[in-house]
């Protein structure tokens, strides 16, 4: 396995939540459904597979609950990755 290094900004989501802004800027066009972390409590409770929330409800909750957000999140320019992706990873490093 080959290691590399990048430079990278962490943030911790439940001591500085993204803004509503923050939200629609990274969601960008994507399908903000790609954003909610399916294994959340509230992501389940509200069955939100099925019961999908409207795109404005759903960066509203993500606001309140940096949890219901799939995480970890890549950015890198205009490339975002979500959730653990090594091979995405390793090929956002080249």
């Amino acid at each position: 396995m080959l290691k590399k290094k990048a430079d990278m900004e962490e943030r911790d989501l439940a001591k500085q939540p993204l803004s509503a802004a923050e939200l629609e800027a990274l969601i960008g066009e994507r399908d903000y459904r790609e954003f909610l972390n399916p294994k959340n409590e509230l992501y389940r409770t509200m069955n939100m597979k099925t019961n999908r929330p409207s795109r404005a409800r759903a960066i509203e909750m993500m606001m309140k609950e940096p949890n219901l957000i799939r995480r970890p999140i890549l950015v890198r320019g205009k490339e975002v990755v979500l959730g653990f992706d090594e091979k995405r990873y390793s090929e956002l490093a080249k």
